[in-house]
């Protein structure tokens, strides 16, 4: 079974909101598979910056297990 985190949009939006005026403070964790990423932490982040508009967002690639 697959973990997956609610996205909250009111988080969303006050992350969007503290990375206009501070950046983006912590990088998004993601692990390599094959020729992809796979977002381990970071999905409000990652969120926000999409919200933006950004193109590129900070990250950690990071050994985790796949379950």
């Amino acid at each position: 079974m697959k973990r997956r985190q609610t996205l909250d949009p009111g988080k969303v939006e006050a992350l969007a909101e503290s990375i206009l005026i501070k950046g983006q403070e912590a990088p998004i964790l993601v692990r390599a598979d094959d020729k992809r990423f796979v977002l381990v932490e970071g999905l409000h982040r990652l969120e926000a910056c999409k919200a933006l508009g950004e193109t590129t967002v900070s990250i950690y690639l990071v050994q985790a297990r796949k379950n």
